[in-house]
């Protein structure tokens, strides 16, 4: 595993967000994460937001929502101020999620699209330790995530349906499978974990905090 994450650099956000929204099947792992939301959420966390892409949809779908969104990357936070830019629901933050959340809650649902991958292992645990205290009794955690392949075989077939190849991989990456993080869940105290909704190296898992 590599120490390195390139989502400062302008060049690398900018190319990310140029190709985003044509990730296949995006839109129904998006909308899979939509389905757990609830409907009467009025507080939203998103982490590592970039564009603002999914705190939009969830603002989208609960109305009297309000959110904040969380990001380092100052290309993406240029991106997401822009998105929001007169919006009054919705508060843009620099966080770096290598460090601890600030004690900002309470949320009725954290969310985060594609980001939490870049962590290393352990602070993605500790990441997650951090949600479940910052969330309502019976608030919702959705990841939306890139995880890790059984095989290289199956690893290889899922750049091949993007188009790329392995060689292409962002070596920012540091995948890990969908198994192991329901376990820490689990173990964290979430109740509900499953994984909704998966297609090749992409995968919603999500929890609940018990009432």
């Amino acid at each position: 595993m590599t120490d390195v994450n390139k989502w400062t650099e302008e060049g690398h956000a900018t190319g990310y967000l140029a190709i985003a929204g044509e990730i296949p099947h995006r839109r129904e792992g998006e909308g899979a994460l939509l389905d757990r939301i609830p409907a009467g959420a009025r507080r939203i966390l998103d982490l590592g937001s970039g564009d603002g892409r999914l705190l939009a949809l969830v603002l989208d779908r609960c109305a009297r929502a309000s959110g904040i969104a969380i990001d380092f990357s100052p290309a993406m936070l240029e991106r997401a101020r822009r998105r929001f830019s007169g919006d009054h629901r919705v508060t843009v933050l620099e966080h770096n999620l290598d460090r601890p959340l600030p004690e900002f809650g309470p949320f009725d649902a954290v969310v985060s699209s594609f980001s939490i991958h870049h962590l290393a292992h352990q602070r993605k645990r500790a990441l997650y330790a951090e949600v479940f205290q910052l969330l309502e009794p019976a608030g919702v955690f959705c990841n939306l995530e890139h995880v890790c392949s059984p095989t290289a075989r199956l690893h290889a077939q899922f750049f091949a349906a993007l188009g790329q190849d392995v060689e292409s991989e962002d070596p920012s990456n540091k995948l890990i499978d969908v198994e192991s993080q329901l376990g820490w869940l689990r173990a964290i105290g979430f109740e509900d974990v499953d994984c909704h909704w998966k297609w090749l190296e992409l995968a919603l898992l999500a929890g609940v905090k018990p009432a």
